[in-house]
């Protein structure tokens, strides 16, 4: 179990730089939270945080279980799941470098509110919750960054119900690989297998494979061993319904 502090921090017991690891600095300053921070911020943040390192597969935590911090991801991929009650997985969102979750249970007190675990071997870091809080008390900007941040993720799931209620699995399944295509390539990491891409879509790897088959067939795709070519991309947008 996490050994976190529950009373606030000063800021002259922690603000020793010279102990601070660089590499959780450094990712800091690429969070959009903390970017706009001032060095005294930046650093009690930093020195807050624990690092943690898990293996493929492992959960790193539960859906309804106390909130422990904010987890900021230095490498590797995640997701974020809600588990039905018939056991399928539905995806709700990615992490990889960079990237923050579990903000929701951090400033509303709520339990966590979806299982994360890894796709792949990852590096995170674990920010105490009480000191963010303290610094959301202390810096308007920091407060103004998670309110976007939040609205950001309201109009997501907003998007992933559209998406489910609205689409077939053909057209989620179009409009997924045109959200994840740099360029005219889909690049798919090792795990991104078709049982992963049904979880996403709110399907069956049945019906991921027939989708791509479809698409290939009509030519708005290639798929290759590690990657997907678009041929068609205003095809592929006409498919997903995204234009008429």
């Amino acid at each position: 179990m996490y050994n976190f502090i529950s009373q606030p921090i000063p800021i002259s017991s922690i603000m020793n730089k010279d102990k601070t690891n660089p590499s959780i600095v450094s990712l800091l300053k690429t969070v959009s939270y903390f970017s706009n921070l001032d060095d005294e911020a930046l650093y009690m943040i930093a020195q807050s945080a624990l690092p943690r390192d898990f293996a493929a597969g492992q959960v790193i935590l539960l859906e309804g279980e106390p909130c422990l911090g904010l987890y900021v991801v230095e490498s590797g991929w995640l997701k974020a799941i809600k588990i039905g009650m018939d056991g399928r997985e539905q995806v709700l969102q990615t992490f990889g470098a960079g990237d923050v979750f579990n903000a929701i249970s951090v400033f509303t007190d709520a339990p966590n509110q979806a299982t994360v675990t890894c796709l792949e071997s990852s590096q995170v870091w674990i920010v105490k919750r009480d000191v963010l809080l303290k610094m959301l008390d202390e810096n308007s900007s920091l407060s103004r960054l998670v309110v976007k941040d939040f609205a950001g993720r309201v109009m997501h799931l907003i998007r992933i119900v559209e998406d489910l209620s609205t689409r077939s699995v053909e057209a989620r399944l179009a409009k997924l690989l045109l959200d994840q295509a740099e360029g005219e390539l889909v690049l798919r990491q090792h795990w991104a297998t078709q049982t992963e891409i049904a979880s996403r879509i709110g399907t069956v790897p049945d019906m991921v494979n027939r989708g791509l088959r479809k698409l290939a067939a009509a030519g708005m795709i290639h798929v290759e061993r590690h990657q997907i070519r678009i041929l068609d991309k205003e095809g592929l947008k006409v498919f997903a319904q995204l234009i008429d």
